[in-house]
């Protein structure tokens, strides 16, 4: 499972909504016999970070992209 562009609002922020989502996420896969979660987040998002590793992700890759105008 691939989970991309997450986000909680800002207001919401800090109220469990973001670990809602992804144990939600998380049981549907376990569920349906998948093996592998994973996620990408921006490299700045710190907070988010921290959410990911305390729900047991791992840092495991290096992400690059180019604008292209």
């Amino acid at each position: 499972m691939v989970i991309a562009a997450a986000q909680t609002r800002a207001e919401m922020r800090g109220q469990g909504v973001g670990t809602g989502m992804i144990e939600f996420a998380i049981s549907e896969a376990k569920g349906r016999g998948v093996r592998l979660v994973q996620l990408t987040s921006n490299a700045i998002r710190k907070d988010a970070h921290r959410l990911y590793e305390r729900l047991g992700f791992k840092p495991s890759h290096l992400g690059f992209k180019m604008a292209v105008k």
